[in-house]
């Protein structure tokens, strides 16, 4: 068994609409036969993934009846159990029906917010019959194209009533999720509400459930607006509201790509996986992305596997580079530190300000310090090319 091969503790998951892509896309019809997703959790468990998470109406078309969704959910619980793949999270589709054409929670009539609400009530339902613990909202649909069309003070009340209801629901049922916000800047609205990590923090502080409330931020996502991914992780993990994640690649400024993890932009991702690693991150590591159009089910599969082997590789590398003797001695002498100002660690007093005003500095000297950057960037990229 190869080293890079995943294991159930990698946590490595994949969406039903990941794997099941069928290769649309808006200038071209599918390419690729659709599988059940009773198939999907066969295929996630040949490649060795851990779970899968689901939209409800990727396992349950919109229209279903009662009759049938009993005998969908009964079906792909039996595939569970003989896969042994788990779902981690779940999430609900409030973009694809033209319902939603002018958005979900926020659209300007209340009808299809409560139509929205209703919908999602019935998908943490499902979610929860099916061991989920985290529950992520994607506003694909929340967003203006013409500004005259939306107050936006009047959207994001919405919004944040929409949120304040499911986490009473959520709690009135004893259910126990996590919700996971997900931001995204713009597709397949012209501009969507709450478009980065940054804006959702914001948001998230202003609910009644705050505590029950983070994010799922997506590669993609921060990189289609030209944002460094790592920092905004960083970021929602220092507020402790890193609930999920989002793996994929992309370019910068580009559509929304969702290629294989690792598949263009290999530093940003190196960075991205030795974060989560060096914090100790313990939930899913998810690959919200797709096969490339031309893939056939067999490309699928090295799709899956490629996501989760670029990933544990990276890991490697992580390892290599935080025991690497040339790179941690730059990085020691990059963060020496003679303890000089060590009071300041105690923050704020009288004394501690009275000090530092009386402190002379040497600005010459401060300006003037090595700092071997690029030696340390070159160390890294050759560490990744597999030359040091």
């Amino acid at each position: 068994m190869s080293s890079y091969d995943p294991q159930p503790e990698h946590k490595f998951t994949f969406g039903l609409w990941t794997v099941g892509n069928i290769g649309r896309d808006p200038f071209g019809e599918p390419t690729r036969a659709p599988l059940s997703p009773v198939q999907i959790l066969h295929l996630l468990a040949e490649v060795g993934a851990y779970g899968v998470n689901f939209h409800d109406n990727d396992l349950v078309p919109i229209d279903a009846t009662p009759a049938e969704r009993d005998r969908i959910v009964k079906e792909f619980r039996q595939a569970l159990d003989d896969t042994g793949i788990v779902v981690p999270m779940a999430t609900t589709n409030l973009f694809t029906d033209p319902a939603f054409k002018d958005g979900a929670f926020t659209s300007n009539d209340s009808h299809v917010r409560a139509y929205a609400l209703q919908k999602t009530m019935h998908s943490l339902d499902l979610g929860a019959e099916l061991g989920a613990q985290v529950y992520v909202f994607w506003g694909g649909r929340e967003g203006t194209e013409t500004d005259a069309s939306k107050d936006p003070l009047a959207a994001m009340q919405r919004f944040r009533d929409a949120i304040n209801f499911l986490c009473e629901y959520s709690i009135d049922q004893g259910y126990d999720y996590r919700f996971a916000l997900e931001p995204k800047p713009n597709e397949p609205r012209s501009d969507i509400y709450l478009p980065t990590v940054g804006s959702m923090l914001g948001f998230i502080a202003t609910l009644d459930h705050p505590d029950m409330v983070g994010l799922n931020p997506e590669v993609a996502h921060e990189h289609m607006g030209g944002l460094n991914f790592m920092h905004a992780i960083a970021q929602a993990w220092d507020a402790g509201k890193l609930f999920h994640i989002d793996l994929n690649d992309q370019k910068f400024g580009r559509y929304d790509q969702d290629f294989r993890f690792g598949a263009e932009m290999i530093k940003q991702a190196f960075f991205v996986v030795k974060f989560l690693e060096d914090v100790g991150y313990t939930g899913s590591r998810h690959f919200d992305a797709h096969a490339y159009r031309s893939a056939n089910v067999e490309d699928v599969k090295a799709f899956a596997r490629g996501c989760m082997r670029t990933y544990l590789i990276l890991k490697e590398k992580a390892r290599r580079f935080n025991q690497d003797p040339e790179i941690q001695s730059l990085l020691a002498n990059i963060n020496a530190d003679d303890g000089a100002f060590d009071f300041l660690s105690s923050g704020y007093s009288r004394a501690n300000a009275d000090r530092l005003a009386a402190t002379t500095f040497e600005r010459p000297a401060l300006g003037q310090r090595d700092l071997p950057y690029e030696q340390l960037d070159q160390l890294t990229v050759e560490l990744l090319l597999g030359v040091h």
